[in-house]
């Protein structure tokens, strides 16, 4: 199990504390209080990206809570929801199993198949193959490698990867897998991981310039920290790290104006 608190749920999929209390609840999500804050598992995790997904297809709450509750009325003694997953379809919830899909309201089985209108004609298409690789599956496979960061680096990085593959777009999966590499020693690979794909995120921004200062690059590291402070010129860390490098640099004055900085923002978390 790992412990995840409101802002972790609301990043990872995108539900309100609200949402995540009332899945509680009704009993969906059974989660453990150690230390203070509290460890959800695996299935728990499955749990919050199926909402997650339904939610956002605009599927209401009570019908959401609904069908996890026949989901779960209906699974055989010990088993458990990770074989199966819920889709929108319109304005109705799919069950799936394997390549089988049913309508949670009424038990109706459901062909694996779409219909597209084009130039006046219907075209019948099989998407069964491709329902694998679909966002949901690119939550999913985050939330797994974020549970194993503590348990099993390697194959936390592993999943990670395999998020990638599903979703090349998933910031936090990028910058979550150049840590793992950093750390592991992996330098090279992290590198090119965070610059595979040029986007404005702070905390990838800093990442990099941590693993440029490792190599060595320290006026690319400045650079770094520097485009991440633009971006966020609340990064307190950023400050830091960025003073420290001017000052070995022999720009004092720089140096100070943002340890200055750091200070700032430091004694206003504590305020």
């Amino acid at each position: 199990m790992h412990a995840y608190d409101t802002k972790d749920l609301k990043r990872l999929f995108g539900l309100p504390a609200t949402a995540v209390r009332s899945l509680t609840r009704a009993g969906h999500l059974t989660p453990v209080t150690r230390s203070g804050r509290l460890h959800y598992s695996f299935e728990d995790l499955v749990v919050l990206r199926t909402a997650s997904a339904l939610r956002a297809a605009k599927i209401p709450a009570r019908r959401i809570n609904r069908t996890l509750e026949k989901m779960r009325a209906g699974l055989p003694a010990g088993e458990t929801l990770r074989k199966l997953s819920l889709s929108a379809l319109g304005n109705r919830i799919a069950v799936r199993e394997g390549e089988t899909r049913w309508e949670s309201e009424t038990g109706q089985y459901v062909l694996g198949l779409d219909i597209d209108e084009e130039s006046g004609a219907v075209h019948v298409i099989d998407r069964r193959k491709s329902d694998v690789m679909t966002p949901a599956a690119a939550e999913e496979l985050y939330a797994k490698a974020y549970a194993l960061e503590g348990q099993d680096q390697a194959a936390a990085i592993a999943a990670y990867r395999q998020c990638l593959e599903v979703d090349a777009r998933s910031i936090d999966a990028r910058i979550n897998l150049g840590r793992l590499l950093h750390l592991a020693g992996q330098l090279n690979e992290a590198e090119q991981l965070y610059r595979a794909h040029a986007v404005d995120e702070p905390l990838l921004k800093f990442n990099l310039g941590a693993l440029l200062e490792d190599l060595g690059r320290e006026a690319e590291a400045i650079a770094s920290y520097q485009e991440a402070l633009v971006l966020d010129p609340g990064l307190a860390d950023a400050h830091f790290n960025v003073s420290r490098l001017y000052e070995r640099n022999g720009d004092e004055k720089a140096s100070l104006r943002h340890l200055l900085a750091y200070r700032r923002l430091m004694g206003a978390q504590r305020n």
